[in-house]
């Protein structure tokens, strides 16, 4: 190893994150493609197709809610500490 190449450190400082400018919209984005890949797997794979279309847009409905309810007790919480 030369001088010049240093190690990369993780930090650990606990940084708060930042919230995207759409949360909603996003995770929403997200979860969609997430279930169409779960369609399009299942069809490159001859798969039961349709478990396919019954368990995607299940999972699709169950994670996005999930993930809302989240954004959203975030949002009551970093408002409550603002007061």
């Amino acid at each position: 190893m030369t001088q010049e190449s240093k190690k990369k450190r993780l930090r650990w400082d606990g940084t708060p994150r930042t919230t995207p400018r759409h949360p909603y919209r996003d995770s929403a984005i997200m979860y969609a493609i997430l279930a169409a890949a779960v369609v399009g797997v299942t069809a490159l794979t001859d798969g039961n197709m349709r478990a396919a279309l019954i368990i995607a847009p299940v999972l699709f409905v169950v994670a996005t809610g999930y993930s809302w309810w989240r954004w959203h007790q975030r949002q009551r919480q970093e408002e409550a500490e603002s007061e």
